[in-house]
């Protein structure tokens, strides 16, 4: 999951203040939900007004499609 926070705020732009009109600084972000989607919250504060904002990165899941699931390679025969 550390690797998932990294890269997603890595690729994270902060917003605007709505009321200021300068970027907003980062605060923390946060695991929303893990299944079946992850979703990490990045929050933002406007150094001026201090007004609060969130971003939401939604994660692509990364699970195999049905018919490309795992099988076990060898299979014992009943002689």
């Amino acid at each position: 999951m550390v690797d998932r926070l990294r890269s997603a705020a890595e690729q994270l732009e902060a917003p605007t203040c709505p009321e200021c009109h300068i970027e907003m600084k980062w605060f923390r972000s946060e695991l929303l939900a893990d299944e079946p989607t992850p979703i990490i919250a990045h929050l933002f504060v406007c150094p001026h007004c201090k007004r609060a904002a969130q971003v939401d990165t939604m994660f692509r899941g990364g699970q195999a499609p049905h018919d490309k699931l795992s099988a076990p390679r060898f299979m014992a025969y009943a002689a």
